[in-house]
């Protein structure tokens, strides 16, 4: 198995007539050693059954093929969706039996075939990052580790705790299902086409969620009313989403939460007992 160069990637794009869009978050890594840290960081391992969301060319695909017990590759794009396979049989041939290939939206997909996937190690497309992974959180539990790359701000966001500037609403929904982590910095030479913005990974390990499904319904409304006016209290900002401030001063001073505290200041633990 030999992993894609450069030379590679722009050599298959030329062949299939492809020009990597804004719209769909084509960014390719072209750099073998950085492909090599995403797998090696992610933990996955040869009983691993790993999804990938967004497999582009191949680059990360063959690592994972190499390394794993099955990849289960979810692409939109027909014409990439058409050459992954082919690349996988000309580069790996011995390993092209282990690929899936799902040609999806995948904030559309709601089952995967085969053996139910226990990671998710992916280069997610910049444009729908947070919503993809929270997505395949819900919808998969049997994934119970996650590594992604995704822009450096959203990666920020994702990792930061209570009190951060960067901590908001993909902070607070990510940690209902598992603990996240930055997990290193990516440079922009890596990819093909480069883009203008810096990358990072982020890491997840799954917990049990705090309970079920509409009470999550419940904290994320919370979470998404606490944040659309960020700098009111909560006693202010949950006004509307409890009756009255009076009423949301009640139910925040109930659930031991301050209701002079904004958002920023709170665990999801406290929006799911908020919410209960």
């Amino acid at each position: 198995m030999t992993l894609l160069g450069a030379a590679d990637v722009r050599r298959i794009a030329a062949d299939i007539g492809l020009r990597p869009t804004k719209q769909r978050g084509q960014n390719f890594v072209i750099d073998a050693n950085t492909v090599r840290r995403i797998v090696r960081t992610s933990g996955v391992g040869p009983d691993d059954v790993v999804v990938e969301i967004g497999p582009g060319l191949g680059s990360l695909t063959l690592e994972l093929l190499a390394t794993t017990a099955r990849v289960i590759a979810v692409e939109v794009d027909p014409v990439l969706a058409e050459q992954l396979p082919k690349t996988v049989a000309e580069r790996a041939p011995g390993f092209a039996s282990k690929l899936e290939l799902v040609h999806a939206d995948a904030l559309r997909v709601q089952e995967l075939p085969g053996p139910a996937p226990t990671a998710l190690v992916a280069n997610l497309p910049y444009n729908i990052s947070v919503p993809v992974l929270l997505h395949f959180l819900e919808r998969f539990d049997s994934v119970q580790t996650a590594l992604v790359m995704v822009q450096s701000e959203v990666a920020h966001r994702l990792a930061a705790g209570p009190g951060s500037r960067t901590y908001g609403i993909p902070s607070l929904k990510a940690r209902w299902w598992a603990d996240v982590e930055l997990a290193g910095n990516i440079g922009r030479s890596v990819f093909w086409p480069a883009p203008n913005v810096d990358s990072a990974l982020v890491a997840l390990r799954r917990h049990e969620p705090p309970a079920s499904p509409e009470l999550r319904e419940r904290t994320f409304a919370l979470v998404d009313a606490a944040f659309a006016q960020r700098r009111k209290t909560l006693r202010a900002a949950l006004g509307s989403t409890f009756g009255s401030p009076a009423l949301a001063e009640a139910a925040l001073t109930s659930a031991g939460i301050d209701p002079g505290a904004r958002g920023e200041q709170l665990t999801i633990a406290d929006f799911a007992r908020l919410a209960g």
